[in-house]
Order: C-alpha cells, then sequence, then structure tokens
C-alpha cells in the first residue's frame, strides 16, 4: 500500500511546526519503500497536491480546540471534519472537502486518511521549538504513527 505521511505547518511558528518535527522523527524510523515522508505547509485545496496518488495517508498537524489541554494527542478521520457548503474563498475549503472535490474530479485520492493532531498552544510566536507540553508530545505520537504504519 503506497503511504504517505505529511507533516503540516510551519517550523518557525513554535507549536505549529509540530507536525514537521513528528515527520522527520518518523522518517528516521522508516524502513519501508512503500512509505513517503513530506511536509508541507500546505492547507485546504492545495493539500490536494500532496496527496493524490496514495493509498493511504497519515496527517500530523497542530491543532487548538476550547476544551483541550495542551499536548493532548487526537486521532481523527476525515469524518471528523465537518463540510463547508457555502465559499467565499478558496481557503476555506477544509479537508474533508477537499477530498470530496477531489473524487468528483476523478483524482486518485487516498481511501484512508488518519490524522494525528496536537492540541497547541502557541502558533504564532516565532520560534523553531515547540512550548515544553507539546515537546513533550513528540515521541507519543510518532509511536502512534509508527503503530499506524503497521497495522
Amino acid at each position: 500500500m503506497k503511504t504517505l505521511v505529511l507533516g503540516l505547518g510551519n517550523p518557525i511558528l513554535s507549536d505549529d511546526g509540530v507536525g514537521i518535527q513528528v515527520v522527520h522523527e518518523v522518517a528516521n524510523q522508516l524502513s519501508n519503500p512503500q512509505v513517503t515522508a513530506a511536509e508541507t505547509s500546505a492547507a485546504g485545496l492545495s493539500l490536494l497536491d500532496s496527496i493524490v496518488g496514495y493509498d493511504k495517508v497519515i496527517i500530523i498537524d497542530a491543532i487548538q480546540t476550547k476544551e483541550g489541554q495542551v499536548g493532548q494527542i487526537y486521532r481523527m478521520g476525515t469524518e471528523d471534519f465537518s463540510l463547508t457548503r457555502h465559499l467565499s474563498s478558496p481557503h476555506q475549503i477544509n479537508l474533508a472537502t477537499a477530498l470530496e472535490l477531489g473524487k468528483m474530479l476523478n483524482l486518485a485520492v487516498p481511501q484512508e486518511i488518519a490524522v494525528f493532531a496536537v492540541e497547541a498552544m502557541d502558533i504564532t510566536s516565532f520560534s523553531e521549538r515547540c512550548t515544553p507540553e507539546v515537546e513533550k508530545a513528540i515521541p507519543e505520537v510518532v509511536k502512534m504513527v509508527l503503530q499506524e504504519l503497521n497495522e
């Protein structure tokens, strides 16, 4: 199964770089030629360019929720993202909507997508380091991604 492990974010915006840090750690432990590790700052519709052609995609990103604890790890699927129906801009397209559009355009979108998101505290300060709570979560996310790859 052709698989992509994709870290999302900006590596110079503190916790926003957690996905990229995780994907670097995962890449160091990969030995399967069917698995590609990559990073991107793309979102919405632009994300389609990165994921088309893969059977499975594992995405790692930062998230900020109202109730979450900083460093908390979530495992989600595309069903956890609501579809955006009324768009005033392509920037408003979420992952689920981008996938639906890809299917409508007969693109080879992945059949399986898992998202690992880490609750972030700071996604706006210029720093190449995550906050301590997010930093502590990185090894656990790496472990979870590697388990997902072995399933």
